[in-house]
């Protein structure tokens, strides 16, 4: 079936009880809340819906809340959070899968400061001579205006000391500010083009879309639904555990739609590019509407 185009999740909401909603692309833009997403997240809340935020933000889910209320979104507007940060601390404190159980337990991370909320707990030592650690630990560029090419001098010293690389957020861009910034993906994927070994935790492997179907609790998957704005990643995820999806046409994929956030896209074009990718969302919205 062809993706129907909807104004907003209201013309929906009777077919779904609880929905996993992406943050960056969909809710805001990294710095501020796109104007329709709190007054939706009220909205969905009053309608008895449940939801789940689920993002490839590298840090713990509590620091999503903060970021959450710093922008004004009340905690009370949403309900579960789960972030690819949070997956990948539990990966390091469980080590019950092979990669994480073979991984030592001295890490470099490649990252800012504000995302070693990762390692909380794990009993983890984060080393700053590469040389020492037994693995890395990828979260993204020091800087958000970092060109990819810079992390160029750490990734070839982790490949020469055969180092495996954890990628705490599988995102390649996201969208800050109307800028495309590169993301932890993006590094993982370069370092894996330089013959370096590395795991992802987060959208879209199967496994954090099961997790977040257990945290809402509804039994029924039929009756939950996934909204993000990435193919690769959120589409993608969705289709690989059976849900349907809601494709926010105004984040990512907005300039390649000839679009802006909030402004339809036009369905054919939106429709070609999601084939194209090899995907078929169930419906296709311009913004996070009510």
């Amino acid at each position: 079936m062809s993706p129907r185009p909807i104004a907003g999740l209201s013309e929906i909401a009777d077919r779904f009880d609880g929905f996993i909603l992406d943050l960056w692309g969909v809710i805001h833009d990294g710095q501020t809340p796109y104007p329709p997403a709190p007054d939706t997240l009220r909205k969905l809340t009053a309608a008895g819906k449940k939801t789940l935020l689920l993002s490839n933000a590298p840090r713990r889910a509590h620091a999503l809340v903060t970021t959450m209320t710093g922008m004004a979104i009340p905690r009370d507007s949403y309900g579960e959070v789960l972030s690819s940060g949070e997956a990948t601390r539990d990966a390091l404190i469980a080590r019950d899968d092979p990669f994480f159980a073979a991984l030592g337990n001295r890490a470099y991370h490649l990252g800012p400061e504000r995302d070693r909320t990762v390692f909380e707990d794990t009993g983890v030592e984060i080393v700053d001579d590469i040389a020492k650690a037994t693995f890395v630990v990828n979260t993204g560029p020091y800087d958000l205006a970092d060109p990819l090419e810079k992390t160029d001098a750490i990734l070839k010293a982790a490949r020469s000391h055969n180092l495996p690389m954890v990628c705490a957020n599988p995102d390649i861009v996201v969208i800050r500010a109307g800028q495309r910034v590169v993301c932890a993906g993006a590094i993982a994927g370069r370092y894996e083009a330089m013959g370096g070994r590395a795991t992802y935790r987060g959208k879209p492997d199967p496994a954090i879309y099961e997790l977040a179907i257990k945290q809402l609790g509804i039994a029924d998957r039929t009756r939950v639904a996934v909204v993000g704005d990435a193919l690769e990643t959120d589409i993608k995820g969705a289709a690989s555990v059976g849900l349907p999806a809601i494709w926010c046409t105004g984040g990512i994929h907005a300039a390649a739609l000839g679009v802006s956030y909030g402004v339809a896209a036009d369905p054919a074009k939106a429709i070609a590019l999601a084939a194209k990718e090899g995907y078929s969302p169930a419906y296709i919205i311009p913004g996070f509407f009510w």
